[in-house]
């Protein structure tokens, strides 16, 4: 079991690298104000803070959603909230119908609210279709539109940073 996910981890990695080169030649920086938002984080993130409910808040929003990586375990129910690494096939694609849907869908601004580096978060914002991409520094620079460096645990400050930048940037009124 352990070879069979070090290869997939290896041939995914590989999918990740082609994809991520090709996205950031052609990388189109939106101009639109921002009504939707997507969260993506770690269910240990999640467990301590409510990422959802203070971006909603801060941004004057109703309608961000959000979706946590954890770790496959036999025991855990299926959930709409959650995705682990068997939602990923070794090229990359993603199997779960309502990941798919999440990253399909064309967020006006994308969180990507995890502080480690995790195969498998990163793809999911790779493969995201938001136009803006925000999320914490030292993960990957090359998958942000803007990078905050700022610790989860301290998700005040980074949102207060981000409703800066967005200002400036004009994306949001407030």
């Amino acid at each position: 079991m352990l070879n069979f996910t070090r290869y997939k981890r290896y041939f995914l990695n590989n999918q990740f690298q082609k994809i991520l080169i090709e996205k950031e030649s052609n990388r189109v920086v939106s101009q639109k104000e921002i009504k939707t938002v997507g969260i993506l984080t770690t269910d240990e993130i999640s467990n301590w803070v409510n990422v959802k409910e203070e971006v909603e808040k801060l941004l004057n929003l109703t309608n961000a959603k959000i979706y946590s990586f954890r770790s496959h375990k036999k025991h855990h129910e299926v959930s709409y909230e959650h995705f682990s690494e068997k939602d990923f096939s070794w090229n990359g694609n993603i199997n779960q119908p309502n990941l798919k849907s999440f990253i399909d869908e064309p967020f006006d601004l994308l969180i990507g609210y995890f502080n480690k580096k995790n195969l498998y978060l990163e793809n999911a914002v790779l493969q995201s279709k938001a136009t803006f991409k925000v999320g914490i520094s030292k993960v990957n620079q090359k998958l942000y539109d803007i990078e905050i460096a700022e610790v989860p645990i301290k998700t005040d400050k980074f949102l207060l940073e981000l409703k800066k930048y967005l200002r400036i940037l004009k994306k949001i009124k407030n």
